[in-house]
């Protein structure tokens, strides 16, 4: 019988150049997650060296290098100065930066110490002389401060994920007594949601009612408590009614007075939101609130395409700690769905600021431009703890990604 010879040799050298292919991708994608982890540490270290006060175990500076005079524009009312120690909102950065980094396996035994001292620090903000009791914006030792609710949902998110890196019953507790805080300030004025600051009854923002919806989800995530997936589809349900455009994107918060929307629009409360239906999605299993999230993503992310922007960049950043908000949706979007479009565009960007725009000690401007005056001054402990955690999020996906 006469037998034909198998053509197998150029199959072979195929299969195999595809297999040296994954073999080196595999080793780019290992030596890139190495690299990120490098800065995230790199970051968190300098932030440990330059921003603690020695007076204050725990706590951190608003700013680096510090006056103790800077003008802060974020509070309710007029500006006030800086003080002896950091507000909440920038303290909560370290601890997200830190229960991020925990995420490492690697980095677990190193990291563990820094969640205590973190938990410990946060307890500081405790304010238990109003009740129900709280967390207010400035550690309760030194003076009696305004109590928010978007501050209060921070507190909550960072103790559910404390939770989640350790399965400490003592950090679930404290979610579920600062949840009651929070919903202390839902009312029927404009059909739910809670206010951004205890007593002052003017708007219903999306930072707030974002940041609160996070901690329902991620309490019911460990619970399994339905009372927490009713709360979290409350919140999630007045946030698409009220406060989302056409498009997807959400605006920043509406008045009480008469109803206004206030149409600015920043990353973080898109973010919050995206985060939010990814999460829906997977405890429903319902395909629209995955449709919703890649809605969220895709237009957000062109809003800020579209606006002016440094040529080095392909978006503008309006605050690097809000765009971490909207990296945490992104990297929410992507574990469900593979696509990793937008936390490449994102990872360009920093790479971009980290080459670029590092002052003397190591911090980034807060444009993640090479702003001149931006690089000379102060750098703010929230814009520079969100790079680590950035950095540390980035590692993550790319040690695991295929």
């Amino acid at each position: 019988m006469d037998l034909k010879p198998v053509k197998i040799w150029p199959m072979l050298v195929f299969l195999t150049g595809i297999l040296m292919s994954q073999e080196v991708a595999d080793a780019q994608q290992r030596t890139k997650s190495a690299e990120y982890l490098r800065r995230a540490e790199l970051m968190y270290n300098n932030i440990q060296k330059y921003y603690r006060v020695p007076a204050h175990p725990h706590l951190y500076l608003e700013n680096f290098p510090s006056s103790k005079h800077d003008s802060l524009d974020y509070m309710q009312g007029s500006k006030v100065k800086e003080k002896e120690v950091s507000f909440l909102w920038p303290y909560s950065g370290v601890f997200s930066a830190t229960n991020v980094l925990l995420h490492i396996p690697s980095q677990r035994k190193k990291y563990l110490p820094y969640l205590a001292d973190m938990a410990a620090g946060m307890e500081t903000y405790r304010d238990t002389t109003r009740m129900p009791v709280g967390y207010q914006a400035y550690p309760s030792m030194f003076e009696k401060a305004d109590r928010y609710y978007d501050d209060n949902g921070l507190v909550g998110i960072e103790y559910m994920e404390s939770y989640f890196n350790t399965k400490s019953a003592v950090y679930l507790n404290r979610a579920k007594d600062v949840f009651k805080f929070i919903i202390s300030g839902w009312d029927d004025r404009l059909g739910g949601g809670v206010y951004w600051v205890e007593g002052h009854k003017d708007q219903k923002p999306a930072c707030s009612n974002g940041m609160d919806l996070l901690v329902a989800f991620k309490l019911y995530k460990a619970t399994r408590d339905s009372y927490y997936l009713t709360w979290g589809k409350r919140f999630y349900n007045w946030m698409e009614a009220n406060l989302r455009n056409p498009d997807g994107v959400f605006y920043n918060d509406k008045k009480t007075t008469d109803g206004a929307v206030n149409e600015t629009y920043w990353t973080y409360n898109s973010g919050a939101v995206l985060e939010a239906a990814v999460m829906l999605y997977q405890f429903t299993g319902e395909k629209k609130y995955l449709a919703e999230a890649q809605i969220i993503a895709k237009n957000t992310t062109q809003h800020f395409i579209d606006l002016k922007h440094d040529a080095n960049l392909s978006m503008q950043i309006d605050l690097p700690w809000f765009v971490t908000v909207l990296a945490r949706g992104y990297q929410a979007l992507y574990k469900v769905g593979g696509n990793y479009v937008y936390l490449s565009a994102l990872e360009k960007n920093l790479d971009y600021a980290w080459e670029n725009t590092r002052d003397k000690y190591g911090f980034l401007t807060k444009s993640w431009t090479t702003n001149a005056t931006e690089m000379a001054k102060p750098k703010w402990l929230l814009d520079e703890a969100c790079i680590a955690e950035l950095y540390a999020r980035l590692s993550e996906v790319e040690s695991g990604r295929k």
